[in-house]
């Protein structure tokens, strides 16, 4: 377990793995803790402040983040975050259902033509929350641990390479570029792989969890298109790219192109803003890219994954090295502020209850007249609900994954009830505030393993 420390005057020290002196030291009063996550301990005495040159290595990513904090001799910290899968729909879907009804009951609304101008760095919330997790992390190192570089892995392969491999022209090769053309070729794989998530189109197995060999597929190769354009390139294994497969009928034969990249269009998209965003904190920053990851991976001979991937990334390369944690984005509480329930009728045609939207004018302008031929309003028997907005005006102190004790036991919240009256725990039922003392907040990540 590393446990990072701060001196009595806030100044960042290195971490520690010497859990026994710090037990020592915060039984005889001389140290105390200021965080939890990740768990940090402040000293009550005074002490010199030695450091040595620390690097932070983080595997960006658009699902899953690795991390690696080093220095020349130890691994501190290896973990892998996940983020949130339904942001878009959590956040941009639901603002939008409830936007769009709120608007267009404002019928007289003065008309508006310059109000659409979008500032200057702007991104999608969905694009937006998950470039800014990745800030997160690293301020959340960077808050207790003395940093002095930062190595970003910005996306799966370089877009310069594959734009001279797509072109035809010969491959740079440089201070970046020292294992020759065999290096690029590595780079257009890694891209149409890490597009695909490493797994087969046809069988749908995957290198990383089936341990299947991947094979390089010609979408177009019944036209005679061999070209190795992203486009017309696709993933298939060992076994489903047999020459059986590629006659009439097989599974070849008819196989659709290949989704979009849309893990490396975010990368694409953000990756300056995440750059430029931990420059601000006063750090040396660089980038890097999958291929010469995937290099030093091989080289190193150890196996794949996120936290494996950010030990590779950077220039340090500690010999001790820490177990691997995982942690997953907990989605704290609803950030809609207004919710809209429907009115609710009786549906006279076969007794069920429906919301009033299941049972409307089904027009779809104000141009159609309500009494037209799809129109189910005349089925509306006896109203069972009004319809209601409800809009959330206090943040309780207790959130769901709070950390709270509770006879003398540390317990998480599940959430709040009755305006903040009661706390629901998880395995027990709702408790008076009063009973319980809060003891640290989760922080939107939960340690899965």
């Amino acid at each position: 377990m590393t446990i990072f420390v701060i001196s009595a005057e806030g100044e960042r020290l290195m971490p520690t793995m010497n859990i026994r002196k710090i037990r020592k030291l915060l039984r005889s009063g001389r140290a105390k803790i200021v965080k939890h996550q990740p768990f940090t301990v402040q000293l009550l005495y005074d002490t010199t402040s030695g450091v040595q040159p620390v690097e932070l290595s983080v595997d960006t990513g658009y699902q899953h983040i690795g991390v690696s904090l080093k220095s020349e001799k130890q691994e501190y910290v290896s973990a892998e975050y996940t983020l949130l899968k339904d942001e878009k729909q959590h956040h941009d879907d639901q603002r939008r259902e409830v936007r769009r009804p709120r608007r267009n009951r404002k019928r007289y609304r003065k008309v508006r033509f310059d109000n659409r101008n979008k500032p200057e760095g702007w991104l999608a919330p969905s694009l937006r929350n998950k470039a800014d997790r990745h800030i997160d992390i690293f301020r959340m190192y960077d808050e207790v641990c003395p940093i002095t570089k930062v190595t970003l892995e910005m996306g799966q392969f370089d877009p310069a390479v594959l734009t001279v491999v797509e072109q035809g022209k010969p491959i740079p090769v440089g201070t970046d570029y020292q294992h020759g053309p065999r290096y690029g070729y590595d780079t257009l794989r890694e891209a149409v792989f890490a597009r695909d998530g490493y797994r087969c189109l046809c069988c749908g197995k995957s290198a990383i969890h089936d341990g299947v060999i991947l094979r390089i597929h010609h979408v177009g190769f019944r036209a005679g298109d061999r070209s190795n354009r992203l486009s017309n390139l696709a993933t298939v294994c060992e076994k489903c790219h047999s020459p059986k497969n590629h006659k009439p009928g097989g599974k070849l034969w008819d196989l659709k192109p290949p989704k979009g990249m849309a893990s490396a269009s975010f990368m694409n998209t953000v990756k300056w803003h995440i750059y430029e965003d931990v420059k601000s904190f006063g750090v040396e920053a660089s980038i890097t890219y999958g291929a010469v990851t995937k290099r030093t991976r091989i080289d190193l001979n150890i196996g794949k994954s996120h936290a494996n991937d950010a030990y590779c990334i950077g220039s340090l390369r500690p010999k001790h090295r820490t177990r691997t944690l995982y942690f997953e984005k907990r989605r704290r509480n609803n950030r809609i502020l207004e919710k809209f329930y429907d009115a609710k009728y009786v549906d006279i045609r076969d007794g069920k209850t429906k919301k009033a939207a299941e049972l409307g004018c089904n027009r779809t302008s104000r141009s159609i007249p309500r009494s037209n031929s799809q129109n189910e309003r005349i089925f509306r028997g006896k109203k069972v609900s009004k319809g209601r907005r409800s809009i959330r005006t206090q943040r309780y102190l207790y959130q769901p994954g709070d950390i709270v004790i509770f006879e003398g036991r540390n317990r998480t919240v599940k959430g709040t009830h009755n305006k903040g009256a009661s706390v629901q725990l998880i395995g027990g039922g709702d408790i008076s505030p009063r009973k319980i003392r809060l003891l640290h907040h989760v922080g939107g990540w939960r340690q899965v393993m």
